[in-house]
């Protein structure tokens, strides 16, 4: 191999600059609040998830709640973003991981995450600032309804396309949705 790019996601690292730290675009620059804005640059979920952890050992969907209240519910990350990462600052020895019954485990930092940490301070605490702002200025609806609405939407599309709907499965398919809708309205 003449060139390399730095995509080993293997390989242990010593401490990393902002470039190490990287995502490298694998998915998760595209992440906006609203109006398209960017929540987090390439890499900056590391350092976020690494602070949560480091402030106290938590669990992979305690890290997704605690990060969707710092952005006043802006953004939600999605567990196939928080998991691999999770598994990425394991195999960096930032992160120590024990079953905590079932199949859930417990997250908490080590030493040499601490350090990496404290090496990022700058970059962490603005990232925590930019988090801050968002929380401050966003008002648009929970990812939790736009995650449901986008459910609901998916099914509706898939079964109008999954062949011939017969009048009375069309008169229960909007029964169903009206219903939804009469339950939202006075939720």
């Amino acid at each position: 191999m003449g060139f390399h790019h730095h995509h080993h996601r293997h390989g242990r690292r010593e401490a990393f600059g902002p470039r190490e730290f990287g995502f490298h675009g694998r998915g998760f620059g595209g992440r906006h609040g609203r109006r398209g804005e960017r929540i987090f640059d390439q890499g900056d979920l590391r350092f976020v998830i690494l602070r949560l952890v480091g402030e106290q050992p938590r669990h992979g969907y305690e890290i997704i709640k605690a990060i969707e209240e710092k952005v006043g519910g802006a953004y939600s990350p999605s567990p196939g973003v928080v998991y691999p990462t999770l598994t990425l600052l394991e195999e960096l020895g930032y992160v120590t991981v024990e079953a905590a019954g079932g199949n859930k485990r417990l997250y908490s930092i080590t030493a040499e995450g601490q350090a990496a940490l404290e090496e990022q301070k700058p970059a962490v605490d603005a990232i925590f600032r930019r988090m801050q702002d968002v929380h401050a200025r966003f008002d648009g609806p929970s990812p939790r309804i736009a995650r449901a609405m986008e459910n609901l939407g998916r099914a509706i599309g898939l079964r109008m396309s999954s062949g011939p709907v017969a009048p009375e499965q069309l008169d229960a398919l909007v029964a169903a949705i009206d219903e939804a809708a009469g339950k939202v309205e006075r939720a």
